[in-house]
Formats: structure tokens, sequence, C-alpha cells
């Protein structure tokens, strides 16, 4: 029998009509989809009737199936002939484990191709009216995950560089993480006074952004009870906010758009 296809596909991050052209004909026309947390299920909708579909979210300290399993998952599959669709939330390069996939595959002797996917550090600030580049705030801007390996702990990022040498940083999944990492980049050289945006459920009908200074910001997320998946944006695009947030003032509901 021949072997199998595995696209690694980006489903964006979350609106649904901001996956890829390529990325929905991939979900069309699999044998197979194996799908994140993040995904939003409306996606789902445009499989085959008789898809497999088989659920891999993670949840912190929770995961329905670990990355081995995946891996497994992925490569028996193929190995009987059926396309399957890896279906990531975001974009499957971007802290999407995509690259760790794609070398099993390879070592396996199993085709596969990577569809990227739009990333949630850029779509959910542009949701909330930042952009991660401006020509008069940010010439650079730099994509960090909140969390790293657990055995390589906090000080992995190269705080210095983040403090100093980057106009816009976007935070995932950082939450549970930002008193410490505002610690980190105030002491090593961040003012304590920078903007920063916490972007909820970014993309989605279910966003909220709230606003604030490095310094308070733990404290305002506290009180206002954001949880993951938030997107944290850290630098002086985020006032542009004041001036060209559109999709929460305009309250648009998915069914208009």
């Amino acid at each position: 029998m021949k072997d199998g296809i595995v696209y690694l596909v980006g489903a964006g991050p979350g609106d649904p009509k901001l996956i890829t052209v390529y990325g929905l004909e991939c979900i069309q026309k699999a044998d197979v989809i194996a799908y994140d947390r993040l995904v939003n299920p409306k996606l789902l909708e445009y499989a085959k009737k008789d898809a497999e579909l088989v659920y891999c979210g993670k949840l912190p300290g929770k995961h329905h199936l670990i990355q081995d399993e995946i891996h497994t998952l992925l490569v028996e599959k193929a190995q009987e002939g059926k396309i399957v669709t890896r279906l990531k939330g975001g974009d499957p390069f971007v802290f999407g484990r995509g690259a760790e996939e794609a070398e099993i595959l390879k070592n396996h002797g199993i085709a596969y191709e990577i569809v990227p996917g739009i990333t949630a550090g850029i779509a959910a600030p542009a949701y909330a009216g930042i952009p991660v580049t401006h020509r008069d705030f940010a010439t650079s801007f730099a994509l960090v995950t909140g969390h790293g390996r657990e055995e390589k702990g906090q000080d992995f990022l190269n705080w210095p560089a983040l403090a100093t040498g980057i106009d816009t940083v976007a935070f995932y999944m950082s939450v549970g993480n930002i008193a410490y990492i505002s610690k980190k980049l105030i002491e090593n050289g961040r003012k304590a006074t920078t903007p920063v945006a916490v972007i909820e459920w970014g993309t989605t009908e279910q966003q909220r952004t709230i606003t604030g200074q490095l310094a308070e910001i733990a404290s305002i997320i506290e009180r206002e009870g954001y949880h993951n998946p938030s997107m944290i944006v850290v630098g002086d695009v985020v006032n542009v906010r004041e001036k060209i947030q559109w999709f929460e003032e305009q309250g648009l509901a998915f069914s208009e758009r």
C-alpha cells in the first residue's frame, strides 16, 4: 500500500475566515483531521462526512494526547494510505511544534507539506487596532513564548535584548507569567511606563482587550479576570489603539461579516 500524505496546516488565530485558501482545501480533502484546542470548530464543518476527527488538544498539565502519541498517530494514519491534515491554531511553525512533527514524518519517509497560517501575535493585535510595526513607533518586533520547556525554567529568554533591543514584543500564553515577565523587562531596561495590551480570545466574538503600563499590567489582569488564550503586546504601538481600534468598537458579529 502506498503511504498517504500529511498536511501540517495553520488554522489561523481564531476567526474561521482567516484560514488560507489552501488550508481550507486540506481540510476538505482529508481522511483524518488531527486538530488542536484553539482551532475554531466551525472549520471542522468543512470536513468530509466520513472524515475521522481526532482531538489533540492541550491544556497546561493536561494533554488529551501527548506529543509522542500525536507523532505516532500521524505516521500510522499516513502509512495506511490516508490523507491526514494536522490542524493547528495560528501557524504550525510559530510555537506549534510543526518542525518536530515534520522531522518525525521525514524520518519515517512520509510525504508532508507545510501550510502556513496567520499567527495570533500579529492578528490579535490587528483586531485590537494595534499594529506590531509603525514607522513612528516601531521598526522591529519579536514573537516570544511566555513559557519554554520546563527543564529550562523561565530564564531561557534573552531579557536584555527583549527589553532594549526590540520595539514591540508579543508574548504568547503569558498571562500566568506576566508578573515575572514585567519584572524582568523592567530590570533589564524597559521603562515601567511602557504601554501594554492584553488581548483575550483575539479575532473571535469573545475578544476583549485591556491596556495599561508595564509596571501595573499584572494587577490589571488579575483584577479584570483575563485568562489564556491571550496575547500580551508590549511597546509604544499599543497607544495607536486609541485611534484605530475597530473590531470591538464596531461590535461586529461574525454573522454580519
